[in-house]
């Protein structure tokens, strides 16, 4: 018996658009991070992009729990002496809604070239149109009781 290695022509592109009004930030990108890895399609294989694109609607409308919005702090650096700069969830929420949710599913990724590919199979959008039509995007709602 062989291993299974999935070829170019058994992967089918797949849109599917997410609703992230009211839902938990980790939670919520827990889902989305499994959901653009394939593990969900059952030619899953760990060192393959299997194409499957996720389009989240209101992302300016997630929610954190306990304390988080003024106790969890983002940081970047500018790469100069003294460049650290730090914000707390809360203002980068107001100030930049669908980063907040980037920057959670970006961290259950794999980080290496993999990871950074398949970050880019996903559009984040603050309100909720999309210009992703054209694509024929399924309608998901990734909870925890969705089969």
């Amino acid at each position: 018996m062989s291993t299974y290695y999935p070829k170019a022509g058994d992967l089918k592109e797949s849109w599917i658009v997410v609703d992230a009004r009211g839902e938990i930030v980790g939670r919520l990108a827990s889902r989305i991070a499994s959901v653009l890895r394939g593990k969900n399609n059952p030619t899953f294989h760990p060192a393959v992009n299997p194409q499957n694109h996720v389009i989240v609607l209101n992302a300016d409308k997630v929610v954190f729990t306990g304390k988080k919005l003024r106790q969890k702090k983002y940081y970047r650096h500018s790469g100069f002496p003294g460049g650290i700069k730090e914000e707390a969830a809360g203002t980068l929420l107001q100030r930049k809604p669908t980063e907040v949710l980037r920057l959670a599913v970006k961290g259950m990724l794999p980080h290496n070239r993999l990871g950074d590919a398949l970050l880019r199979n996903i559009r984040i959008y603050a309100g909720d149109v999309h210009p992703h039509q054209a694509q024929l995007p399924v309608d998901a709602t990734l909870t925890k009781n969705a089969k």
